[in-house]
C-alpha cells in the first residue's frame, strides 16, 4: 500500500544497516523517521513632551514525507516514536555528539534540523534563548508592529479610502494590545522552534557555551565539557551602540527595547537610516510620531539603489511627519525622563566634527540604529588562539573557521550568520546553517550570497537581491562587459492599480553579452515577495532571455517583473 524512494546517501544506507540490531517494530519506526526528515528539512518554519523644533538647518536637512503513507496516523505516530529513539552516530563512542551547535537562532536552528535530517546526534546551546534575535527581538516582531501601524496608517489614509468609496472616522488603536500582538507572537514562534528541536530528537543544552578547544564546548560559569566531532557557532550578533551615547532603555534604546512599544514618543530621533532605522520610522509615523533620522553618510538610506532610494524618498520621507540630518554623528546622547526631561542630542558635522548649529538636539527619545556587532565574545575563541576581526569569526566558503584573516581552517569548527559577518540576515544565516551540514557529511557545497534577497518592510515594501546598479557598473568596467538596465512600472500594473497602489518601480541590471541578471531591486506594494522570482532567476543562472518568455498570471503584480525582463530583450508588453 506504500512506496519509499531507493536510499539516496550514506546516512540513509547507514540507517538500514543500523535498523537490523533493533526489534522490527524499532527498525521500520527509524527508517521511515530517516526519510522523514531527508524531505522535510528543507521545508521547515507615557507622557511624551511634544517637543519639536521650527527647522533644521539647510545645509544639513534632508509535510508528508517520501512515504506515500504521509497523510496516514502511522505515519506520523512512527516518526514520533523515532525521535525519541536513539539517534545514529557517525563517531559512536568517541564523542558525546556528532555536531553541538552554539546558538540557537535561525541559523542554528535551521543547522539542528539538517544535522538531525542526516542522522547526525545533534545538541545543541541556547544560552536561553531560543529563536535568537529574528524570533525574540528582530524580525518577528517587527513584522507585527509594522502589521498594525500599516492598518493604522492606511485607516488614516482618507484620501486613498475615498478613492474606493470608503470613509472611517476616529480611527484608534491601543498600544499596549499592538505590543502584547508582537510579544505573543514572538512568544509562541520561540516555542514552535523549541518543540520542533525537541520532536526530531535534538537535545536542548539550556546554557552558553564557550569553544574550550578542538571538539569542545564548555557551559559558561561551569567546569562541565560535551564534546562532539563537528561544533558549528551560531552566536548571532547584538545591536551596536557607538561611542557617547548613553543607553536607559526608556528614553534611549535601540531596537531591542523599542519592539517593547512601552510608550510612543511625540518626537523621536532615529540615529541611522537603513532597513531598522526605515522600519521603525514606519512604525511611529503610523502611531502619531514625528521622526528626525541623524545619518552620518551623505543621503538618506545610503545602502540602496540611488533610484529605488529617490522613489522611496517620495513614498516614505515626503509625505509623512519624517525629516533628517545627513553628514551628521550623533557623538552625544543624553536620556531623559518619559513626559519629564527630553533627551539631549550633541550634533556634529561627520566631515569636520565641529557641532553643528542645531545643536543640541532635543527631543523626547532616540532610537539608536547604527548596525549590530557579532555576539563572539561569550565563546571566548581568543583564549584557543582564534583571531576575529571585529569580533567576526573568519571562515572560508564552506564556513570552515579559519584560526585568522587567510588562515588555517580550525578542524571541525563551523561558523555560520551574523557572527561571519557575510551577510546579516536570518535566513542566510539558515542557508549557511544548513550548508555547513552539508559539508560536515561530506557533501561540498558554497551559499551564493549573490542570490540571497533582502527587504525591508515599509509601506511600500523595499526589497533587492544581487548587486546595486553603481556596484554592477563598476564589475562591468572591471571585467570588459557591457551592462544593461531595464525597469517595469507599478504605474501600469492592473493588480496595483486596483490597489491604488501605484507608486513604486522594479530595475533589473543584467550582463548584456551573456543575459546573466546581476542584480534586481523593488519598491512597491508587496515587493519582499516579489523579489524571491528574481532570487531564484540568479541562483539558477536563468538569463533575461529565459526570464522574458515565462508566463506571469494576469492581473498581478508579477507582471511587473515581466515588464522588467521583456524590456530588457527589447520586448512590449501589453
Amino acid at each position: 500500500p506504500w512506496t519509499m524512494e531507493t536510499p539516496r546517501s550514506p546516512n540513509h544506507r547507514f540507517a538500514l544497516v543500523a535498523m537490523l540490531r533493533l526489534s522490527m517494530v524499532q527498525g521500520i519506526a527509524l527508517v521511515l523517521s530517516a526519510f522523514t526528515f531527508s524531505a522535510d528539512a528543507f521545508t521547515t518554519a507615557p507622557v511624551s513632551l511634544g517637543l519639536r523644533s521650527s527647522s533644521l538647518s539647510a545645509t544639513s536637512k534632508v509535510g508528508p514525507a517520501t512515504a506515500t503513507l504521509g497523510r496516514h496516523s502511522i505515519l506520523r505516530n512512527t516518526a514520533r516514536s523515532a525521535a525519541r529513539m536513539p539517534a545514529l552516530r557517525m563517531a559512536d563512542g568517541e564523542f558525546d555528539y556528532d555536531v553541538i551547535i552554539v546558538g540557537c537562532g535561525v541559523g542554528g536552528h535551521g543547522a539542528a534540523l539538517h544535522a538531525r535530517g542526516q542522522g547526525l546526534k545533534t545538541a545543541i546551546f541556547t544560552g536561553g534563548d531560543v529563536g535568537g534575535t529574528c524570533v525574540n527581538r528582530g524580525c518577528v516582531p517587527s513584522k507585527a508592529l509594522l502589521a498594525a501601524a500599516h492598518r493604522v496608517q492606511e485607516m488614516q489614509d482618507t484620501a486613498h479610502l475615498d478613492g474606493f468609496g470608503i470613509s472611517v472616522k476616529d480611527v484608534k488603536y491601543d498600544r499596549e494590545k499592538v505590543a502584547e500582538h508582537a510579544r505573543q507572537l514572538s512568544s509562541n514562534v520561540a516555542l514552535n522552534l523549541g518543540n520542533s528541536l525537541t520532536a526530531l530528537g535534538v537535545e536542548i543544552i539550556d546554557a552558553t557555551g564557550e569553544f574550550a578547544g578542538p571538539n569542545k564546548v564548555k557551559k559558561a560559569g561551569t567546569n562541565e565539557i560535551v564534546t562532539a566531532k563537528d561544533i558549528i557557532l551560531a552566536p548571532g550578533s547584538v545591536p551596536f551602540v557607538p561611542p557617547g551615547i548613553q543607553i536607559d532603555g526608556k528614553t534611549v534604546f535601540t531596537s531591542d527595547d523599542s519592539l517593547k512599544l512601552e510608550w510612543v514618543p511625540d518626537w523621536v530621533a532615529i540615529i541611522g537610516s537603513g532597513y531598522i532605522g526605515l522600519e521603525f520610522a514606519d512604525v511611529y509615523t503610523a502611531l502619531g510620531s514625528e521622526v528626525t533620522f541623524i545619518e552620518a553618510m551623505d543621503t538618506l538610506m545610503p545602502t540602496f539603489d540611488p533610484e529605488i532610494r529617490r522613489v522611496a524618498d517620495r513614498a516614505l520621507i515626503q509625505p509623512r511627519k519624517v525629516d533628517g540630518y545627513t553628514s551628521v554623528f550623533a557623538a552625544e546622547v543624553v536620556p531623559g525622563e518619559p513626559g519629564e526631561k527630553p533627551v539631549k542630542i550633541k550634533l556634529i558635522d561627520a566631515k569636520t566634527k565641529e557641532e553643528i548649529p542645531d545643536s543640541p538636539l532635543f527631543v523626547d527619545a532616540a532610537l539608536v540604529c547604527t548596525g549590530r556587532i557579532p555576539n563572539t565574545k561569550p565563546l571566548k575563541l581568543e583564549d584557543q588562539g582564534i583571531e576575529t576581526v571585529r569580533g567576526f569569526v573568519q571562515v572560508n566558503e564552506k564556513m570552515q573557521v579559519l584560526d585568522k584573516p587567510d588562515g588555517k581552517v580550525v578542524e571541525g569548527l563551523w561558523c555560520i550568520g551574523d557572527a561571519n559577518g557575510k551577510m546579516m540576515l536570518a535566513h542566510a544565516a539558515s542557508a549557511q546553517g544548513i550548508s555547513a551540514v552539508e559539508n560536515i557529511v561530506g557533501r561540498e557545497h558554497k551559499v551564493d550570497h549573490d542570490a540571497i534577497p533582502a527587504a525591508c518592510f515599509t509601506h511600500p515594501e523595499i526589497a533587492m537581491v544581487g548587486l546595486t546598479e553603481e556596484q554592477a557598473k563598476a564589475k562591468a568596467a572591471a571585467e570588459g562587459f557591457t551592462l544593461g538596465k531595464s525597469t517595469g512600472s507599478f504605474r501600469a500594473n492592473s493588480k496595483a492599480l486596483a490597489e491604488l497602489e501605484g507608486t513604486g518601480m522594479a530595475k533589473c541590471v543584467f550582463n548584456k553579452d551573456t543575459g546573466k541578471v546581476l542584480g534586481v531591486h523593488i519598491i512597491g506594494i508587496h515587493a519582499s515577495d516579489l523579489i524571491q522570482e528574481c532570487a531564484n532567476a540568479i541562483a539558477a543562472g536563468t538569463t533575461v532571455q529565459e526570464l522574458s518568455m515565462m508566463v506571469h498570471t494576469h492581473p498581478t503584480l508579477s507582471e511587473v517583473l515581466d515588464e522588467t525582463f521583456k524590456g530588457a530583450v527589447g520586448m512590449s508588453t501589453h
